[in-house]
């Protein structure tokens, strides 16, 4: 399961402590270390994109059921590929907000069942009413990314092949996944 981005130091010193059970993907990078007295040869260390290890891993309570991945603007964002779910228009980060589908002033709770990505205007416009009441559309339904979702959400270069292993793992009624269906399409 996909647990987590490391950096490639991370996956170095992972190598190092023996915790890497398989490595998979493309490899990413070539370390190069110090001349073995006895060899005379220089130790080498291939990471790749993927790297699984061994034992019980703190991130492992991501997985249980009842996870839910923190909230926050940059991966509500990408959650709804920066599109204004009332408007329909996508924009830059700069100009887009968190809405509160319930707004907070009426026991709304800041929680990915109850937020949406909203341009500036479309929220001012909306206001501290729900959107039957200030007479908008809802275009998508809010959603808990799963972790792995999460994991993809969070990510800013994915690879190919990292893309791959994630899809693997998003549940087959993902909204991530039929937009990203749809953008391999095109």
């Amino acid at each position: 399961m996909p647990l987590e981005w490391v950096d490639y130091r991370t996956a170095a010193r992972l190598h190092f402590l023996d915790q890497v059970a398989y490595s998979c993907g493309d490899p990413l990078f070539l370390l190069r270390g110090g001349i073995n007295a006895a060899t005379h040869l220089q130790s080498r260390l291939r990471i790749h994109s993927i790297i699984a290890t061994y034992g019980i891993h703190h991130a492992l309570n991501k997985l249980q059921g009842d996870y839910v991945p923190p909230l926050s603007n940059r991966t509500l964002f990408q959650r709804d590929d920066h599109m204004c779910m009332y408007c329909g228009q996508r924009f830059s980060p700069r100009h887009l907000s968190r809405d509160h589908v319930r707004p907070s002033s009426k026991g709304g709770a800041d929680h990915w069942s109850n937020v949406v990505t909203a341009c500036v205007r479309c929220n001012n416009f909306k206001a501290g009413r729900s959107p039957e009441d200030a007479g908008m559309e809802l275009l998508a339904v809010p959603f808990v990314p799963t972790h792995a979702e999460y994991i993809y959400l969070m990510g800013r270069n994915v690879l190919a092949d990292q893309m791959a292993f994630l899809r693997a793992h998003f549940p087959r009624s993902s909204p991530l996944l039929r937009r990203l269906g749809r953008e391999r399409r095109q």
